[in-house]
């Protein structure tokens, strides 16, 4: 460093005290985790959640952290004339403008596929953001140097107070803003709290002499942000064509919205980019095919069964059928809003416990025996990979009378990429359970699969003329299964996600058909 170079640091960082430097990298390494968290919330519900979005989202920052440590060292060096100030103002309107901006990059990138749209996304809407807020470090690094002697505590102080601001960032952003305002206004707050930090930087650090034309686009670009966050906050439900949204509400897990697709008559629960339940509004009859044949399971196999025990709420639906069908139902939903998005929307009442949270956890509440254990989990066009481990299904088994049933629902491919994905839960399966038959609800390349395991027989109860339309319509949907080609899922190892991607993206394309896009943005 020059001599030139610690005068200039000298006097710049005369100004601000060294508690206020350290405030301000704080909030940067905050600001930053923010974003990052933020953005999987953004980016999710068009592109799912899934392992490849929290993929594009860390690997972006790490981008955006390089490009901006890089250039933070070299502008502080050759053009003092930038300021804290601007660089601070550049992250505030880029940040305000993501919201903004997500509807249109997403759609751009679509054609991308989940993988490539996912990160060219992240890249577009966060990197200039994140950039601008790593550039604080270098700054406060220089203003904070005193002579040479004294780079080394700089350097390790500044990073370590932006590694705790990070910490606070995150768990404030988890435990507490996330839940309590919501994605889009904490965006905007974000945005603000920078840029109430631009303004207290123009009063305290001012560049000698004054410089008025820097001043001047800072205010510009305080005056963008501020109209930038009004329009932001002051934004309503949007008007979709043929589409209605009754209900809209962000969980922890992602966007839930209740929407009716007013030209067909059907009332959807959507949760970002899945269909979680689909129903003919007129006579409440289940769009989807794998809950009908969930519903049939009790009476064509196990008529006497009067306790069941299901994971994956929905709508209700197929809780609905059971008791129809005389069974009490204990229920596991991970999402607190789905749940009572399906009591207000969908006439959901519960029968037995009602549990809340991930089933991983939820089960070990449950010391209980089941006559039927119903497995319907499904996210973003995939099911969650740790819930079909042997680890899991060994717990379920458990869980099971000796003549007791697990119903999974699976969707998959009967063959080409992404087959083996099917064959690998009928192989766990098949560890765990002698008995398995396997239904499709189509006999297209893409279908659900329908997997019965038990410990006793699993064979049609016969003695009842009316079900003799459903045993003849499962036996023609009957799938003859082997475990070739399928690995056994552990939770040492479990390379499902991947081996799931064709599944999602066709999925997802059938989703883009038949849902405005629109609904889908932040």
């Amino acid at each position: 460093m020059s001599e030139n170079g610690l005068t200039d640091s000298k006097a710049r960082s005369g100004a601000l005290s060294t508690a206020a430097l350290f405030a301000l990298v704080t909030l940067s390494g905050g600001a930053v985790m923010i974003l990052e968290l933020l953005g999987t919330r953004i980016i999710a519900p068009f592109y799912g959640v899934s392992l490849y979005v929290w993929t594009a989202l860390i690997s972006v920052t790490m981008i955006a952290l390089a490009i901006g440590y890089y250039l933070g060292g070299y502008l502080s060096d050759r053009y003092p004339a930038l300021r804290l100030a601007h660089i601070l103002a550049l992250a505030s309107v880029t940040t305000a403008l993501i919201p903004f901006l997500g509807g249109p990059v997403m759609t751009w990138t679509n054609p991308l596929g989940i993988r490539g749209g996912a990160f060219v996304s992240a890249l577009l809407l966060f990197t200039l953001p994140l950039t601008s807020l790593a550039m604080v470090g270098p700054y406060v690094i220089k203003m904070a140097t005193r002579d040479l002697r004294g780079v080394g505590r700089a350097v390790g102080s500044v990073y370590a107070v932006s590694t705790v601001g990070s910490v606070i960032g995150t768990l404030l952003l988890a435990f507490y803003l996330l839940p309590e305002f919501g994605t889009r206004a904490i965006v905007f707050s974000l945005s603000l709290a920078l840029l109430v930090v631009v303004i207290g930087l123009l009063v305290f650090d001012r560049p000698a002499p004054s410089t008025g034309g820097a001043t001047f686009s800072v205010v510009l670009v305080a005056a963008l942000t501020c109209t930038l966050a009004a329009n932001g906050y002051a934004k309503t439900v949007k008007s979709v064509g043929g589409f209605k949204v009754l209900h809209e509400q962000e969980s922890i897990y992602g966007w839930v919205r209740v929407v009716d697709d007013e030209r067909k008559g059907f009332r959807l629960l959507l949760s970002d980019s899945s269909v979680l339940s689909a129903v003919e509004k007129a006579q409440g009859r289940s769009l989807l095919g794998y809950q009908v044949i969930l519903g049939l399971v009790p009476p064509l196999f196990r008529p006497e069964a009067n306790q069941a025990l299901l994971i994956g709420l929905g709508g209700g639906h197929v809780a609905r059928d059971l008791k129809a069908k005389g069974l009490t139902t204990d229920t596991i939903e991970i999402d607190p809003v789905v749940a009572d998005a399906a009591k207000q929307y969908f006439n959901f009442q519960p029968t037995g416990e009602f549990l809340v949270g991930d089933a991983r956890y939820e089960v070990k509440k449950l010391n209980k025996r089941y006559d039927f254990i119903i497995h319907d989990c499904f996210t973003g066009g995939s099911e969650p990979t740790h819930m079909l481990t042997v680890e899991m299904l060994s717990g379920l088994r458990a869980m099971l009378n000796e003549q007791g049933i697990l119903a999974l629902n699976y969707v998959g491919f009967t063959q080409g990429e992404g087959a083996n994905a099917v064959t690998s839960v009928y192989k766990t399966l098949a560890s765990l359970f002698p008995n398995i038959r396997v239904f499709t609800t189509e006999k297209g390349e893409f279908t659900d699969f329908i997997f019965l395991a038990s410990r006793g027989g699993i064979e049609f109860d016969r003695n009842k003329p009316e079900l003799a339309r459903p045993i003849q319509w499962l036996s023609e949907h009957e799938y003859a299964m082997t475990d070739a080609d399928g690995i056994l899922i552990t939770d040492d190892y479990n390379p499902m996600e991947s081996m799931q991607v064709r599944k999602a993206e066709s999925y997802r394309k059938i989703f883009m058909e038949r849902i405005a896009p629109e609904l889908l943005f932040l």
